[in-house]
């Protein structure tokens, strides 16, 4: 159970938060940082099995604690506003195979946005927050 909640955790940070991948990846802290993170759930995991969980469910319960710090994710929210807003330059770093390189960048470039407007799952639809972000990154292209 342990394994495959590790590699869940690591497809899901793969997909959602590439930045922390390649952080990962830099420090070399890839194991130790899944095993810390599932072992510390571990607990609640041994709980549902006892009451008799079925497995799908556990491992759904286990996902979804595991990966609420990492939500929402500022990678998919740039790609989204990047997508929507500047379609030349999506459509010129996806064929050049550098999107999620720069995505990567924008999050730092970002991060202060982000930061100040304490980017969360309750304000991720803020518009003053998306005009600060279409404003940034239109000076990173610029």
């Amino acid at each position: 159970m342990q394994n495959r909640l590790m590699e869940k955790l690591w497809t899901y940070i793969v997909h959602n938060n590439p930045e922390l991948m390649l952080r990962l990846q830099e420090q070399q802290g890839v194991t130790q940082y899944l095993e810390e993170k599932v072992s510390g759930i571990m607990p609640q995991v041994m709980q549902l099995l006892e009451e008799g969980k079925p497995l799908y469910i556990i491992e759904e319960t286990a996902l979804e604690e595991l990966t609420a710090g990492l939500k929402p994710s500022r990678y998919l929210y740039l790609l989204s506003v990047l997508e929507e807003e500047f379609p030349q330059d999506y459509k010129r770093l996806k064929e050049n195979g550098t999107l999620t390189y720069e995505i990567v960048n924008l999050i730092e470039a970002c991060k202060d946005i982000f930061s100040d407007f304490d980017f969360n799952t309750d304000n991720e639809d803020n518009r003053h927050l998306r005009y600060a972000i279409i404003g940034e990154v239109h000076n990173y292209f610029n």
